[in-house]
Formats: C-alpha cells, sequence, structure tokens
C-alpha cells in the first residue's frame, strides 16, 4: 500500500505565501514523478506543478515564476510546493500526486487565499 500525507495548506492574504508538503510511504519505484494538482469549486482538477527523481519539472504557466517544487534528497519521496505571491485565482484543493506505472493521490489540502 502506497499512502500520501500531505501538510501546510490554510488561509492567506494575497501576495503573501504558503508551503505544501506531502510524503510517500510504502512499496514505491525508484523512478516516479512527484507533484501537486489543484481544484477549485466547478473547475477540472488541474496541474499545478510536477517533479520527477532526476530534478525534472513542470509548471502550468499560471504559477511559473510564483511557485517552486522542491523534493528532499535525504528523505525520499518527499515533495513541497513553496508558494509565493499568491492570488485568490490560486484558492483552491490542492492534491498530491505519486506516479510511475500505477498513480497514487493524497487526501487534499485547503488553500484559501483572500483579496
Amino acid at each position: 500500500q502506497v499512502q500520501l500525507v500531505e501538510s501546510g495548506g490554510g488561509l492567506v492574504q494575497a501576495g503573501g505565501s504558503l508551503r505544501l508538503s506531502c510524503a510517500a510511504s510504502g512499496n514505491i519505484f525508484i523512478r516516479n514523478v512527484m507533484g501537486w494538482y489543484r481544484q477549485a469549486p466547478g473547475k477540472q482538477r488541474e496541474l499545478v506543478a510536477t517533479m520527477t527523481t532526476v530534478g525534472a519539472t513542470n509548471y502550468a504557466d499560471s504559477v511559473k515564476g510564483r511557485f517552486t517544487i522542491s523534493r528532499d534528497n535525504q528523505r525520499k519521496n518527499t515533495v513541497s510546493l513553496q508558494m509565493d505571491a499568491l492570488k485568490p485565482e490560486d484558492t483552491a484543493v490542492y492534491y498530491c500526486n505519486l506516479r510511475w506505472t500505477n498513480e497514487y493521490w493524497g487526501q487534499g489540502t485547503q488553500v484559501t487565499v483572500s483579496s
């Protein structure tokens, strides 16, 4: 069984910062992709950012230059998302994702940005 445990999130004013973290445990393939997706009310879940085990990243255009994804080299299968210059349109439930040939999701954490 693979489990993803998320932390972080909360309420912040526009222009502020938040940091999300996700730790995966279980039987995980050594090469994988971890990242974050988000879903706002009434909208489809969308990519925020992903990072492979060798450091390749992919960001949504809407967060480039504001969000930074990272993985902890000491603690394998841990991914963080530093979110700066937050905007009200960043408000959503953020989900951690882990995939290789299988795919797993965290339970989601709420991020609310007030104007």
